[in-house]
């Protein structure tokens, strides 16, 4: 898993398919590559810098612990929603891979 840049995650918001639910926007592009890359966006809006890196830090962990279910070759962009402020890392995973399944990037398990 690589980190996106600004310049690749503008690329991904303009040509990028999303689908979203009341935790988070997922904003996926083929990115031709064996591996994915992860992006991760928490507005200002969802809380000061100590509960914004307390949301990254649990989608990052949902991330990694499904990693192997997501197919190769993807730029993910995901926006966190003010609702995540209290939410627990299972329902991140649980949003995470309902909507990878939606977005068609997740083999069923």
């Amino acid at each position: 898993m690589e980190s996106l840049k600004k310049q690749q995650f503008s690329a991904v918001y303009t040509n990028g398919r999303s689908r979203a639910d009341h935790l988070i926007v997922m904003y996926v592009l083929e990115n031709d590559r064996p591996y994915n890359r992860l992006g991760i966006t928490v507005s200002k809006k969802v809380g000061n810098s100590v509960v914004r890196h307390r949301v990254k830090r649990i989608i990052k962990e949902a991330y990694r612990l499904h990693e192997d279910e997501f197919s190769s070759g993807w730029d993910i962009v995901i926006i966190a929603r003010r609702d995540t402020i209290d939410k627990k890392s299972t329902d991140m995973e649980k949003s995470l891979r309902k909507l990878g399944r939606i977005c068609k990037i997740i083999e069923k398990h």
